[in-house]
């Protein structure tokens, strides 16, 4: 699937032809070196992978300055992904891609990123229980708690997979189905619909489906 790597900077909005307010996501996606491109042949699978944001020589690896080095980068990058079944026609290794490359405005598209932490959270906010109003599970007097979470003798134990108090966030979330609003080439700019995983200034991965939507 064609993507981009983008980073996060906040929420705006715009209007549309009828005057309502359409929530969207604005992302920095500046050109992404491709630093390598596999192929069933080489690899046993086709891929393309791209680097993306500038870092310092002294604060990435000899390894992945190696690597970027042999893809002809001019300057190492800080984050590298791979996109899958990303079909190139036309660039080597040591080319750049552009938002204009890879999307249109309309296209289809999903994004993956890292959700906020929200560290150890409890069920009401992890698990959206009831509450002090609707209650969670008869609790009469502890209107954030939990509830009973045990069996008796038989089977006398907790089973996996329920629902508790626990660590929230700081997972990988994709958000599917959103949509390019408007794309300003000038400035690195994409502006997507809808909200995207993250907090302003993570980074994630845009995927266009539109190509595969059409196809299948």
């Amino acid at each position: 699937m064609r993507g981009l790597i983008g980073k996060k900077i906040g929420m705006t909005s715009l209007y549309d032809e009828i005057g309502r307010s359409i929530p969207v996501t604005v992302i920095e996606v500046p050109a992404s070196v491709i630093t390598q491109i596999k192929t069933e042949e080489s690899d046993g699978y086709s891929a393309v992978q791209l680097a993306n944001f500038n870092k310092k020589n002294k604060s990435v690896s000899k390894s992945v300055r190696g690597h970027l080095t042999k893809a002809n980068a001019e300057q190492t990058k800080s984050i590298v992904k791979e996109f899958r079944d990303f079909i190139l026609e036309g660039f080597t290794e040591g080319d750049e891609l552009t938002i204009d490359d890879v999307f249109t405005v309309g296209d289809i598209v999903d994004v993956a990123g890292i959700s906020k932490g929200r560290g150890f959270s409890g069920v009401i906010k992890r698990h959206n229980f009831g509450g002090v109003g609707d209650e969670t599970h008869g609790q009469h007097n502890r209107l954030r708690a939990p509830g009973a979470i045990g069996n008796a003798s038989d089977p006398s134990r907790v089973f996996k997979g329920m629902r508790m108090a626990g660590q929230y966030g700081n997972t990988r979330v994709k958000v599917k189905n959103l949509s390019v609003a408007k794309i300003l080439s000038d400035s690195d700019i994409m502006l997507i619909t809808g909200s995207i995983p993250g907090p302003k200034g993570s980074y994630v991965e845009i995927l266009n489906k539109t190509v595969e939507l059409f196809e299948s």
